[in-house]
């Protein structure tokens, strides 16, 4: 039979066998594209004279707007033919619009008057003007032009007079064309009749093709009628209210094109007429219809097309279709006629005619476009944007001719309807105003009433339905259709023949086999034929269809050519349905014949067995033709795979089940198969990560669910880290099945779904029931209502695991809530509730809060964006107030969190929180109200309901308007209300009225311990305390570092309140009320002097005040004049700051008073700590003045004030520009400023008189030890309590000093000869100044240094110091280096002559310095030591300066570091040994540092001529060849130690060596450390090490010994005087170290074996113990970095225990525990003698520390004690610090990487006792914070001689650098600081960097990586230097 497709002309030659077959066994869905039923409709019913009047006066309007647009030609009609109306009128208006309307009603009012003047002018508008088309069908039907005959319009045309052409519209149209371009009557009516008679065509030849009446040529087969005529289906469509696409960029295009919001898509199924009503006339309208595979895209196409044909979509008059797989085959360009009538219909005559009937009609026209994701071309629109309409006779691709008419350029005004898989589109088409839709395929319903038309015996169809209701997957499948199809096929064959049990497969894959096995069984009409006997018969015909789909796809082709397909591929398809055959008529008129797949997914399906089982496919191109990796990532629409569905194929063909099929096929064996589907299996490995998408995750889970394979699941599940997230797609219930499959595959690990927009089905929301191991399920869209949530509710009590449940966004309503609050008691481990945005209702929902007592776990509910009124919210407090549970309720806006409490018992018992400690907190409420429209009607039954609650822990009404009268109303209520915490009423309309009765609140009321109410900035906050806090304050409770507990201070703030006049007073008034205040801030209320003097006069009456701040209050300088008055007067007064600069600031601070009741009951540590501290705080008084100018007269008055002013230890005078005369005054003072300790003035420009006099100020107050001056604008002067001779320190670093400067300072020096350090760094002496400099040098009687550092030197300074330090009797050290540091120091001591030291670093000699440095040198007979570094020296220099250094008597040790030492051999070096004058007794090579080292001592002695000649003859010397083998030997008769470090030894360098070690007789010490020794090398020195009994010392750790170690060792035997062995980092394994064991125990003197760093396991460890136990002189083992566990250390515990010498004991680093511990510690007892312990990265834990803290005091030489990272939390420090105290001994403590935290940490510092020995303590990545940073601060400060303290890697703050900051002035011997990787900003570092200039002893802190900018560093760094803010 005949048909047309997709615009081709095709003849169907399917066999009629073929035919019969598809009718009977496809149902309503036969295996082809499209698949849906038809609905008829009923034919248009012709209108009446009523409804035409009706259609007129609709119309009107209309023709008024077209016509006003020529209104000439309307008045010429008028004159024409409205001969007696009077014109005059209108032709005087000038609006056109208005004229024509007028004109218009008059021939209106002739409609029924005179109908045929009305008529006539009805004819002339349509014929001579260009109407639309709906309106031309309007008034066509008025003047009768549709219903005359040719020859009546012939006659009419000649009878009337045609009207002349000047006042008649011409008819131009921009497509027309001269052949037909007609307008006459004859023309249009002739068009008219010839789109007629193609619309009849063309409907005709829908119903032959698509109708249910077929013609006899459509019947011959009468089995069964075909799929087109069979009962209908509808498929669920939903549209989009939006109507739009998404536009999205290249990020955006992952996923499938999706709509705007899928919550957006209307809830009903739309229905086609529906489809098409929002498509509205007068613009160019689209419609994309999206559907994944299967959906029944084509066969809605065609029935849209049946249902036009039928009578229905009226509003088109034509309707074109044309199908994308057909359009591929066409290459050349077309026009727009050709494409619409060779390639779908042709009209039987007068095509122009109905072309141009079409292009005037455009508006009721439908093209139809299916399958645009199949189409090969990329669609693109031709020319420019901007161009206009192109010409519809030009010729243009298919894809042009496409995107101009979705854009409308051509055609304009019909509708498109386009159809596609939801892929990737054409960005031309995103462009588009498009109409979206989707079909969604199947619900539960629609799938029972498909199976049911499907299954015509009701036998059948009630097994049918029951398989599918109890078979979820399977039910799953057939929400697709094509896939409910293929189920229903294999379903009913099964069901036919009675096969047993009905077992379908459960996936896709499985499935096609399964459909394909029943084809080849029905046409063989076989019941209980193998899958291996079906394929044998066909194997050859499936593996050439196989190969047929594979070129398909790797050419994008779907529809094959006869001879592209083999004849008996052709027989076998066709006759099984999978191929459809057809003859295709092209517009040449010739035919071809072609075949198609019915579907494309089977097409894919046999593409994929080819991948599989085909011999030319090898796994690089199986690998490459993995599709999904390129669906992925490729961007462009040209590089996408033309496949959509071939990887899933693939994936299950990969599952075990498909093995025997495969192998049946391919006739392999299963084991090549297995490896082809193992490719497979590992691209779906390596495609699964945690940043894949959701359509991506979908997806991956389709493909696993196909392979079936439990283990990739896993992996997949564990790459996506157990989350999936899905963002606005469709989740179908095949896609639940898929990923329920992989969840569960992956228990017991637990997994976090979310879903955002994803519509779904209800019916399989029970398979997240099946999923137990999920733990976060989370909903967020509008489409989740009552239903969604009544069905989920039944399933939430399966997922046994659930603890986060989220269901936001959605529409429940309380019923819904309900339905939710009965399933969540019975989800056991639920903790977190969120229904944000649900639409709930506030009263309604307080029901919610019984969850708290019926959900055990419960922690937090949301109820955000729902509605809450005011009384709802006061509601919801009532309830939480009495509910036992809820512990917070917050309600801000539209904010709605509830919060309650769980078990957290285990976990604060691990913080260190008393159990009673933890059921208090457990029933307090944190109350937060804010922003809730709270007004002062609502304050009385707020203060009601908190008055009623009694554990209140937090309330926040900010945001409200309680305004005055409300906040009165809480305050009386406040003294009854149990509240410990913040009381919030910010932002609620305040006014100073309020502040008054606050303050009488807290007057009245004790337990308000802070107060901040600012009415400027609207805040208001008081903090109350619990009642039995304040009972325990009015006992006078301490804590446990001396002060008093945080509870007992009151803080008042009232800043930025702007008190004048009467307000102040009122003020006053009520401060004095508040008498036990501690804290007051007044700043920025402009105040004035006068104000400020009020507030002074209170201070007497605020007993407890510790702080007063008056910030930005207009202070002027008389006004500080009189504070300063008050800071005399009053010695409680301990600090007054000032400022009044731009930022003006007065902060007072006041020392505490201890009451005689307190004092009594703190225990006696407390009151050591007590009285220090408070000795501090009394007498420790400090003031500051900066930014204010000062002239001498003020300094005066000042000052006088001051020196009354008793225990003044700090004044600083920051930023006051004071001059000469001002600093002469100040100085002048000092005397009388008896308790000074330290005086700064920063920032402030020195003149060099300034200078020197600030230099000359220890020569006026004899108290000075100290003057530091940096810069010219920085002074410091520290002061001593005695005037008693004291060490003296000038500083005066980079304050312009010349040599013109320097001689005014030559008095000064001259007077002092005490003098211990002068520093003059950073100046401009040079070599002139530096010479005048050394003439003048002090005499003192201390030992002085001199830095003269960065000041210019150049080498003829060098030279100068150099003879200075030969002739000056008092200069014992000189250090010089030219490099950038530009570093000078010179060291005076007292005595004359002493050993003298001379350093030279990078001094860039040339020869004749260094010929003169020889010369020089070799006259100081007293140099004991010189170093030279990179100073130029060549070997000769060396080997010149070796010869000239020469002593009369005593060591002379000489260092030479010069980069051709690393090149030199060991020969050449001991060559240059050689020279020196006087006996070597040590010499040493270390290459990696380029170092040259050898010591001599004087006077040299001779050895006796014939014990050399002896020993020369042994050597052997001529057979050697070693010519310096004499001289050597003879300078080393008393070399001692021989060390060579970095060394690469040559055997001929090993050899020198060992030949000369047999001739040192005194040599005790050999090291060789981190050197490579080759083999034969080695084999030397071993062979001499045996020879060489004296060594006592010998040191081979590090190196590369190129021999096994056990020749080492056994070169050891027979030592009997060695001490020390040190064998560290040599690889040593246990054999090894048994053998070492045999040769130690014949070594009796040995005092220190380290064995560190090798791979000493438990096995030697007895051995070892057994030697231990013997080497009674044993002082020092170290066993670090070694494997040994528990076992190993008890061994060594039972030899340590009897070791009563041993000092030194490192196990740091190995494997033991808990047990192994312990028992060394118990083994520890006896070792009264040890001094260093180091037990760090062992994790021994608590229980050892209980072990050893007795044992620590039994060590009373114990110094050093290393517990690093050993898994000790709080309750070990603990334990350890009880024990501290009697320890005083020990110098160094490392606890670094141990759980310390906050009571651990305390606990330490409280136990450090003041008599403490410790220098060194190590806390670093201890989680030490802000808050227990005052307690660590003061128990360090008792540590008179710590030096170190290294807190790096902890969260230290700007509090806790404040705190240390404090007490670094007390710490006289603190040296560093670590404070590297904290949390502190540039507030802290100013802090620490202000105290530093106090602390002259620290030479750095370090703050690297801390929260301080760059900027901020650098200008801390320029201020003090020791301020390290970099890594290295």
């Amino acid at each position: 039979m005949q048909v047309r497709l997709a615009g081709l002309q095709v003849d169907c030659i399917c066999h009629a066998k073929t035919q019969s077959r598809l009718g009977k066994e496809s149902g309503c869905w036969p295996l082809q594209r499209g698949m849906l039923s038809f609905l008829l409709l009923q034919p248009p019913v012709w209108m009446d004279d009523a409804d035409l009047r009706k259609a007129i006066r609709n119309a009107w309007p209309q023709l008024v707007d077209f016509l006003s647009h020529h209104p000439e030609w309307v008045l010429s009609k008028a004159k024409q033919l409205l001969l007696h109306v009077d014109l005059s009128v209108v032709e005087g208006m000038s609006d056109p619009k208005e004229k024509v309307s007028l004109v218009l009603d008059m021939f209106l009012r002739t409609a029924d008057a005179e109908a045929p003047i009305f008529k006539e002018f009805m004819q002339s508008v349509c014929m001579e003007c260009n109407l639309p088309m709906e309106l031309e069908i309007v008034f066509m039907s008025v003047s009768g032009e549709g219903h005359v005959t040719q020859g009546q319009e012939d006659s009419k045309e000649a009878s009337d007079s045609s009207p002349s052409t000047s006042t008649r519209l011409e008819r131009r149209r921009p497509w027309s064309s001269p052949s037909i371009n007609n307008n006459g009557k004859q023309s249009k009516q002739q068009r008219l009749d010839s789109a007629e008679r193609y619309r009849q065509l063309i409907t005709t030849s829908m119903v032959h093709r698509y109708g249910s009446n077929r013609s006899a040529e459509a019947t011959e087969v009468k089995a069964q009628p075909s799929a087109f005529s069979q009962a209908f289906v509808n498929l669920v469509i939903h549209q989009s209210k939006a109507g739009r696409m998404r536009g999205r960029g290249e990020k955006g295009r992952e996923g499938p094109i999706a709509l705007l919001d899928p919550d957006e898509h209307s809830s009903a199924t739309t229905r086609l007429s529906e489809l098409f009503e929002s498509v509205h006339a007068g613009t160019p309208k689209a419609i994309l219809l999206l559907g994944k595979p299967g959906m029944g895209k084509t066969r809605l196409m065609h029935r849209i097309c049946q249902q036009w044909a039928e009578g229905g979509l009226p509003q088109f008059q034509l309707i074109f279709f044309f199908e994308f797989r057909q359009l591929n085959l066409i290459n050349r360009k077309l026009t727009l006629q050709e494409l619409l009538f060779d390639f779908f219909l042709k009209p039987e005559d007068c095509p122009d005619a109905v072309f141009e009937h079409i292009l005037e009609d455009a508006w009721h026209t439908l093209v139809i476009f299916d399958g645009l994701d199949e189409f090969v071309e990329n669609v693109s629109l031709p020319g420019s944007p901007h161009t206009s309409f192109p010409d519809p006779l030009n010729p243009l691709s298919i894809s042009e001719l496409f995107a101009s008419l979705c854009h409308g350029k051509l055609l304009s005004g019909c509708t498109m309807l386009v159809t596609t898989r939801p892929k990737i589109l054409p960005e031309s088409l995103l462009k588009t105003d498009t109409l979206l839709a989707e079909i969604w395929g199947f619900d539960r319903e629609k799938v029972e009433e498909y199976a049911g038309y499907f299954f015509h015996q009701d036998s059948l169809k009630e097994q049918a339905m029951a398989h599918l209701k109890s078979n979820g997957k399977l039910l799953s499948m057939c929400y697709i259709p094509a896939l409910c199809n293929i189920v229903c096929i294999c379903l009913e064959y099964l069901l036919h023949h009675n096969v047993g049990s009905v077992q379908l497969p459960q996936t896709m894959t499985q499935l096609y086999i399964k459909m394909l096995l029943t084809f080849i069984g029905k046409d063989q009409k076989l019941s209980a034929l193998s899958e291996e006997v079906n394929l044998s018969q066909h194997q050859a015909t499936l593996v050439g269809l196989c190969e047929l789909a594979f070129k398909g796809l790797e050419g994008k082709k779907m529809l094959f050519y006869a001879n592209e397909v083999a004849e008996d591929v052709k027989d076998f398809a066709c006759l099984c349905g999978l191929l459809l055959a057809f003859e295709v008529k092209t517009s040449n008129r010739h035919t071809q014949a072609g075949y198609t797949f019915v579907h494309f997914s089977l097409q894919e399906f046999f593409a994929a067995l080819f991948l599989l089982t085909s011999k030319t496919i090898d796994s690089n191109f199986l690998k490459q033709k993995f599709f999904l990796r390129s669906k992925w990532t490729l961007k462009k629409e040209a590089g996408m795979p033309f496949t959509e569905n071939c990887h899933v194929f693939l994936s299950g063909l990969s599952s075990q089940g498909c093995r025997r099929f495969l192998s049946s096929l391919a006739r392999q064996n299963e084991a090549w198969i297995q490896e082809r589907q193992a490719v497979v299996v590992q691209m779906l490995k390596r495609l699964a990560s945690a940043h894949l998408t959701g359509p991506k995750i979908a997806e991956l889970c389709h493909c696993v669910h196909e392979t079936q394979d439990v283990e990739l699941a896993r992996h997949v599940g564990k790459q996506l880290n157990f989350k999936y997230q899905f963002r606005n797609f469709r989740l179908m219930p095949l896609d639940m099945m898929v990923m329920a499959f992989v969840i569960n595959c992956n228990s017991p690990n637990l997994v976090s779904l979310d879903f955002v927009g994803c519509p779904m089905e209800l019916d399989y929301l029970d398979i997240l029931g099946s999923c137990e191991n999920i733990k976060s399920l989370s909903f967020k869209s509008r489409k989740c209502g009552r239903k969604f949530a009544a069905v989920l509710s039944k399933n939430l009590p399966k997922i046994k695991c659930l603890t986060t449940f989220q269901l936001a966004g959605g529409n429940i309503t309380i019923s819904g809530l309900e339905d939710l609050m009965h399933a969540f008691p019975n989800c056991n481990q639920l903790e977190d509730i969120n229904l944000q945005d649900n639409r709930l209702k506030g009263n309604k929902m307080i029901q919610v809060t019984e969850l708290f007592s019926t959900v055990e776990k419960l922690k937090k509910i949301d109820l955000s964006y729902n509605e809450i009124s005011v009384s709802a919210v006061l509601d919801f407090f009532r309830t939480a107030a009495v509910s036992p549970n809820v512990t917070k309720l917050h309600v801000r806006k539209d904010t709605l969190i509830i919060t309650g409490h769980s078990d957290t018992g285990p976990r604060l018992k691990d913080e260190g929180i008393k159990e009673e400690e933890n059921v208090h907190k457990s029933r307090t409420l944190i109350l937060r109200l804010q922003d809730c429209q709270l007004d002062s009607q609502w304050a009385e039954e707020l203060a009601d309901i908190l008055q009623s609650c009694s554990h209140l822990s937090e309330i926040d009404l900010s945001g409200n308007h309680l305004g005055d009268e409300g906040c009165s109303r809480l305050m009386k209520m406040v003294p009854r209300m149990c509240i410990s915490g913040p009381l919030n009423l910010s932002n609620n309309q305040l006014s100073l009225k309020s502040i008054f009765c606050l303050l009488d609140a807290m007057s009245i009321c004790p337990n308000i311990v802070k107060l901040k109410i600012s009415v400027h900035h609207q805040t208001a906050i008081l903090t109350l305390v619990d009642k039995d806090i304040v009972g325990a304050r009015t006992a006078g409770q301490l804590s446990s570092d001396g002060h008093q507990m945080v509870s007992t201070s009151r803080k008042i703030s009232l800043a930025d309140n702007n008190f004048q006049g009467e307000d102040l007073k009122n003020v006053c008034l009520a401060l004095r009320r508040c008498s036990d205040v501690s804290e007051l801030d007044l700043s920025n209320n402009y105040l004035g002097d006068l104000g400020v003097l009020k507030i002074a006069e209170l201070l007497p009456h605020l007993k407890a005040l510790c702080s007063l701040t008056l910030d930005h209050n207009n202070i002027s300088l008389s006004g500080v004049f009189c504070l300063v008055q008050f800071f005399s007067n009053l010695e409680s007064m301990t600090s007054m700051q000032l400022c009044l600069g731009s930022t003006q600031k007065v902060h007072l601070t006041f020392g505490e008073r201890i009451s005689p009741q307190r004092h009594s009951i703190i225990s006696e540590h407390q009151e050591e700590l007590l009285q220090d501290h408070t000795h501090h705080l009394v007498y420790s008084r400090c003031f500051g003045l900066k930014e204010c100018t000062m002239d001498p007269k003020d300094i005066d008055r000042l000052f006088q004030i001051l020196s009354r002013c008793s225990g003044l230890t700090k004044i600083d005078l920051s930023g006051n520009s004071l001059n000469d005369q001002g600093v002469e005054q100040l100085l002048k003072f000092l005397p009388c400023l008896n308790s000074l300790e330290l005086l700064s003035i920063r920032e402030n420009k020195f003149s060099s008189n300034c200078v020197r006099l600030l230099a000359n100020s220890f020569n006026q107050c004899k108290r000075i030890c100290k003057v530091e001056v940096r810069s010219s604008e920085n002074a410091f002067l520290h002061f001593v309590e005695s005037q008693e001779t004291q060490e003296i320190y000038l500083r005066l670093i980079e304050c312009g000093i010349g040599k013109d400067e320097i001689t005014g300072l030559y008095p000064i020096l001259e007077e002092c000869n005490h003098l211990a350090e002068l520093d003059l760094s950073g100046n401009h002496l040079g070599d002139e100044g530096l010479r005048c400099l050394l003439e003048h040098l002090p005499k003192t009687q201390v030992p002085c240094l001199m830095k003269i550092s960065h000041n210019g030197i150049s080498q003829e300074g060098v030279f100068h110091l150099i003879n200075i330090l030969a002739t000056y009797q008092n200069i014992a050290e000189v250090h010089i280096s030219l490099c950038s540091e530009a570093m000078l120091l010179i060291t005076l001591v007292r005595e004359n002559n002493p050993p003298k030291i001379l350093r030279l670093k990078h001094c860039s000699f040339k020869a004749e310095h260094l010929a003169q440095l020889s010369t020089v040198l070799g006259k100081c007979i007293t140099l004991s030591n010189f170093s030279s570094t990179n100073n130029g020296m060549m070997l000769s220099n060396a080997e010149d300066l070796l010869r000239a250094l020469r002593k009369p008597r005593g060591v002379l040790r000489i260092g030479i570091k010069e980069p051709w030492v690393k090149d030199k051999s060991i020969i050449v070096l001991l060559k240059l040994a050689t020279e020196v004058q006087g006996n070597i007794t040590a010499l040493a090579i270390r290459r990696a540092q380029a170092l040259f080292m050898v010591e001599q001592e004087f006077p040299r002695q001779v050895e006796k001529v014939e014990c050399m000649v002896s020993r020369f003859h042994q050597c052997e010397l001529e057979a050697k060849g070693v010519c310096l083998l004499p001289s050597l030997i003879e300078k080393c008769s008393q070399l001692w130690a021989l060390n060579c470090s970095q060394v690469q030894l040559t055997d001929a360098e090993a050899e020198t060596i060992s030949n000369t070690l047999l001739h040192f007789p005194s040599l005790k010490k050999l090291e060789l450390t981190c050197c490579r020794i080759l083999p034969t090398g080695m084999e030397h020195l071993t062979a001499a090490l045996r020879q060489c009994h004296t060594i006592d010392d010998i040191d081979f750790s590090k190196s590369e010994l190129g021999m096994d170690i056990s020749g080492l060792l056994n070169a050891l035997e027979g030592k009997p005087l060695l001490k020390s062995i040190n064998l560290g980092s040599l690889s040593i394994n246990n054999a090894n170290i048994l053998n070492l064991t045999s040769r130690l125990s014949a070594m009796p003197l040995l005092r220190r074996l380290i064995l560190n760093n090798n791979h000493l396991g438990n096995e030697p460890c007895s051995c070892l113990a057994l030697v231990l136990k013997n080497a009674i002189h044993m002082e020092e083992i170290n066993l670090s970095h070694n494997k040994i566990d528990d076992a190993g250390v008890k061994e060594i515990a039972t030899a340590v225990a009897e070791m009563q010498s041993i000092k030194q004991i490192n196990l740091s680093c190995n494997s033991f525990g808990s047990a192994g511990g312990q028992r060394f510690a118990e083994a520890l007892s006896d070792s009264k003698n040890l001094e260093v312990l180091n037990l760090s990265g062992n994790n021994i834990g608590n229980e050892t520390l209980e072990k050893l803290a007795p044992v620590l005091p039994n060590m009373p030489h114990l110094k050093v004690l290393h517990l690093a990272s050993c898994g000790i939390d709080s309750e070990g420090v603990a334990c350890l610090a009880r024990v501290l105290c009697q320890c005083p001994q020990i110098e160094e403590i490392s606890l670094s990487e141990n759980t310390i935290g906050y009571k651990g940490i305390t606990a330490l510092a409280e136990r450090l006792p003041q008599s403490s020995q410790l220098r060194k303590i190590e806390l670093k990545v201890c989680g030490i914070s802000d808050c227990s940073s005052k307690s660590l601060a003061l128990g360090v400060s008792h540590c008179p001689l710590l030096e170190e303290m290294i807190l790096s890697w902890n969260k230290l703050g700007d509090e806790g650098a404040q705190e240390l900051a404090k007490v670094l002035p007390w710490m006289a011997r603190l040296k560093v600081l670590d404070l590297d990787k904290n949390c502190i900003t540039a507030c802290g570092a100013r802090r620490l960097a202000k105290e530093l200039a106090h602390c002259r002893g620290i030479q750095f802190i370090r703050l690297w990586h801390n929260l301080i900018p760059k900027d901020v560093e650098q200008k801390l760094k320029e201020e003090e230097p020791r301020l390290h803010f970099s890594f290295f």
